[in-house]
């Protein structure tokens, strides 16, 4: 079996689209695993793709930043930089890990998110955008109000959470998670295909969530075949977030058939 046959599905599907499809990405966790980091921002520069990088405030050391500002710089507008929670330290007593859940009051929520901002701000400047995604992707109505007021402008989580409709910050989900689970167990590269290929026979767009920390040479290297492949199909477009989010009609998801993975078994990081 070929190396990239897992990809035939989104292939086949890309080849039989009627309209383009629209993809973009989202990486989790800067502040963690800096070489595996740079390596996935590598296949993406090479590839000449868009990629939004969550940041972890608390953990982003100035000899990062200046490397992530330093990219930022060169990618030509391809490379975001966002918020990724404060600490990514998990809040619940019990139940699915979260750092902005039901456990905490909208005073701690926002006490956090105004930290990290102010964090990124002065050690990434104007290349923080205003985009929030919480660890886990997970966090509660409380905490999208506290970012439309704080003047956020976009909550990035995953597909199926439940959408807070609140003025003035749109949400931009992602839908093709690199480490989902289900019962409990990663699924297979088969199945990561499977959710690709439904998602582009759903129209898109088509939003996939990667963590550089966790992912193996051999991760990698399945990234840059599906970078590979979609960078060189002509049905393929790219956008940012921000750009997806200046359009309100594309950032919901329409639903995928036979979607594989269940979000609630997401405890990747």
């Amino acid at each position: 079996m070929a190396a990239t046959s897992w990809l035939d599905p989104a292939r086949e599907r890309l080849d039989a689209a009627s309209e383009p499809v629209t993809f973009f990405f989202r990486d989790d966790d800067a502040g963690w695993g800096d070489a595996r980091l740079f390596e996935l921002l590598d296949r993406f520069d090479r590839a000449a793709l868009p990629l939004d990088v969550a940041v972890i405030p608390a953990a982003l050391e100035v000899p990062l930043a200046r490397e992530l500002l330093a990219r930022h710089a060169a990618a030509g507008g391809r490379l975001g930089l966002h918020q990724h929670g404060y600490d990514h330290a998990n809040h619940e007593p019990e139940g699915r890990k979260q750092e902005f859940g039901p456990a905490r009051s909208a005073a701690e929520q926002r006490r956090d998110i105004e930290a990290g901002r102010a964090r990124l701000e002065d050690l990434l400047g104007e290349a923080s955008a205003p985009i929030f995604t919480p660890p886990w992707n997970r966090c509660t109505r409380t905490t999208a109000e506290c970012l439309a007021a704080l003047g956020f402008r976009v909550l990035s989580r995953e597909a199926r959470a439940e959408r807070f409709a609140i003025d003035g910050l749109a949400e931009v989900p992602v839908d093709v998670d690199w480490f989902a689970k289900r019962k409990g167990a990663f699924l297979s590269r088969e199945e990561v295909g499977a959710q690709l290929a439904a998602r582009v026979a759903a129209g898109g767009p088509v939003g996939v969530m990667f963590h550089h920390a966790v992912m193996d040479d051999a991760d990698m290297a399945a990234a840059g075949d599906l970078l590979a492949l979609l960078a060189g199909h002509p049905a393929c477009r790219f956008a940012s977030i921000l750009e997806l989010a200046a359009d309100p009609g594309r950032c919901v998801p329409r639903p995928s058939p036979n979607s594989a993975g269940d979000p609630r078994a997401r405890d990747v990081t």
